[in-house]
């Protein structure tokens, strides 16, 4: 317990991943990976704040909040940082229009974003949504740019399911790069911004998180 202690001097807050760290999703919505829901009770009892952090990007925050308090987390919406609202406030301050290349669960982040005419692509874990036909339409916007945009929400390689492992969005990602001859902003992990404002919600400097 003295290791602990030593270790957690000075240290004021705790950011936390969700999938794969306190859930595995999969059918029927998943289940809680064992002690879980229990080493989060034991933080939010503690002196320490705590925030989730995730790249979720099939669920909006409200479904996924909705998920993990029923397989028995205490956790609002309001700790929860994900890319999709990132997503949306970078796109309100730069003026752009996207055209969503995204799973149904997590389009309604974007109701408040005009999506006419885009002159960008957000591209996020689309699942089944991930055809040649909507990979090209994705390629054919971003061809038809002058200066065109690609945002990622995340760039992962794959994830684990209770069925097993997926593929995430990074390599789909990684495909648009290729094809249009051209880099993805990153939004999510492991972007030092979304650390960055998750740290800022939590109000907490860097060097007192865990």
């Amino acid at each position: 317990m003295a290791a602990w202690g030593e270790r957690l001097a000075g240290v004021r807050g705790v950011l936390l991943d969700i999938s794969g760290v306190l859930y595995d999703g999969g059918e029927g919505g998943g289940a809680a990976i064992a002690g879980s829901v229990e080493a989060v009770a034991r933080l939010k009892r503690s002196r320490l704040k705590v925030r989730f952090c995730t790249n979720e990007s099939q669920k909006s925050r409200a479904d996924l909040v909705g998920l993990l308090q029923w397989l028995g987390f205490d956790v609002s919406e309001g700790e929860v940082t994900a890319p999709a609202p990132a997503a949306c406030l970078i796109l309100k301050q730069r003026g752009l229009r996207p055209h969503l290349l995204v799973h149904d669960g997590v389009r309604s982040e974007f109701d408040q974003i005009d999506t006419s005419n885009p002159n960008c692509v957000v591209i996020a874990d689309a699942g089944e949504g991930f055809s040649y036909q909507n990979m090209n339409k994705a390629f054919q916007v971003l061809m038809e740019l002058e200066n065109p945009v690609l945002f990622s929400l995340g760039k992962g390689r794959y994830y684990k399911e209770t069925s097993g492992l997926m593929l995430d969005v990074g390599p789909y990602m990684k495909a648009l790069e290729y094809a249009c001859g051209i880099k993805a902003e990153v939004v999510g992990k492991p972007s030092p911004e979304f650390f960055k404002s998750a740290l800022q919600e939590m109000g907490v400097e860097a060097h007192e998180a865990q």
